[in-house]
């Protein structure tokens, strides 16, 4: 069984040893996240939709896990198709735990994960120098369905935050930043990145709940916090006119 990261959507930002794994496919489970288009290079293959989103499940994590030994059994090489890379909030660890435990030999092709993929498509760059020393990757929602504690430690730093998986929390997160930073921290939305389809919202905290209403923002989508989306070349012109709003007064 080989694990395969897809990357965050893009067709031609998945790897050649991924694209190799594909065609050499006798199975295929493929996640809601990955660009079905990509299914193109398992010609051989068996093609099995095992997406998860909120509220909404294909299969569960379990059945997920049983599948895959009983294709692997039954057909030979399988493909697990994550979008993102794996092994970042993507349970690949999980799944190789279970597989290996019948003797089924693993393999990993790791994968562009959206959370530093999706900011750089877009020209932010998640450690500018001379403004952002680190930066967070979080997930918004954990396993329990609540916003991580990570988001409450990270809030009171000074490196840039990315948080996949959530929208849902955002009245949280934004609430966190408000009590813990400062209103006009800048604050980016990429719903869909990397596709034609993409569409994101540049703001600060006390402006981008407005903004995402208005331009319909919704999952699946990533938030970035910090100073660098400030400084992000063509992100640059909400901040100017805000300027000249204030300056106007």
């Amino acid at each position: 069984m080989t694990i395969v990261g897809a990357g965050p959507g893009d067709v031609e930002l998945i790897t050649l040893k991924a694209i190799k794994a594909l065609e050499n496919a006798d199975v295929v489970f493929y996640d809601a996240l990955v660009n079905e288009e990509l299914l193109q290079y398992a010609t051989k293959a068996e093609i099995v939709f095992v997406g998860k989103r909120l509220g909404c499940h294909a299969y569960t994590q379990d059945q997920i896990n049983e599948l895959i030994v009983s294709m692997a059994n039954r057909y030979g090489h399988v493909v697990r198709l994550k979008g993102g890379d794996p092994f970042i909030f993507g349970r690949g660890s999980e799944e190789i735990e279970y597989v290996e435990r019948f003797g089924i030999a693993t393999e990993v092709v790791p994968g562009i994960s959206s959370a530093l993929g999706v900011p750089a498509s877009v020209g932010i760059s998640l450690t500018q120098r001379q403004i952002a020393e680190s930066f967070w990757v979080i997930t918004g929602t954990t396993s329990n369905h609540e916003l991580s504690k990570d988001v409450n430690l990270a809030s009171k730093s000074n490196a840039t935050v990315v948080i996949l998986m959530g929208m849902h929390k955002l009245g949280e997160i934004i609430s966190i930043y408000q009590e813990n930073r400062t209103d006009d921290l800048p604050i980016a939305i990429i719903q869909n990145g990397t596709k034609n389809t993409e569409q994101k919202v540049v703001g600060t905290i006390s402006t981008i709940s407005k903004l995402v209403l208005e331009n319909k923002i919704s999952s699946p989508a990533i938030i970035v916090i910090g100073e660098v989306v400030k400084n992000t070349s063509g992100l640059t012109s909400y901040f100017q006119e805000q300027k000249v709003k204030n300056l106007s007064r």
